[in-house]
């Protein structure tokens, strides 16, 4: 056997501390829509609802208006355009040529210095 057993506020609350409550407020929405729920107020006017929202209605629209998506794919098809640099092992030898060519030069500089 199952017992059902229904909240009224007025049973549970203090009195005179709480605003008066309206179990059948009225939910008017932008769009027409009417829905009766319980509230503080006896009617609330809202600008959208489950039943005009885009995101309910199945009709979304994504609005990117600083262009994050068409930059992000940009980016990505950089990325791939660009070809690996290396790292560590690639930066290690292209120092190391450098030196070489530094040493060389001055070499180059030191013997034509000594044929004069």
């Amino acid at each position: 056997m199952s017992v059902l057993l229904y909240y009224t506020p007025a049973k549970f609350m203090k009195p005179s501390i709480h605003p008066e409550y309206f179990p059948q407020a009225k939910v008017i929405c932008a769009c027409g829509e009417e829905y009766e729920v319980g509230s503080t107020k006896e009617e609330v006017h809202v600008e959208l609802c489950s039943h005009c929202h885009p995101f309910f209605t199945g009709k979304q629209k994504l609005v990117d208006t600083a262009r994050r998506v068409e930059k992000f794919h940009e980016r990505a098809a950089k990325k791939e355009t660009t070809a690996h640099r290396g790292g560590k092992k690639r930066k290690l030898q292209k120092r190391a040529a450098r030196k070489e060519a530094a040493r060389a030069t001055k070499e180059e500089a030191a013997e034509k210095k000594s044929e004069k």
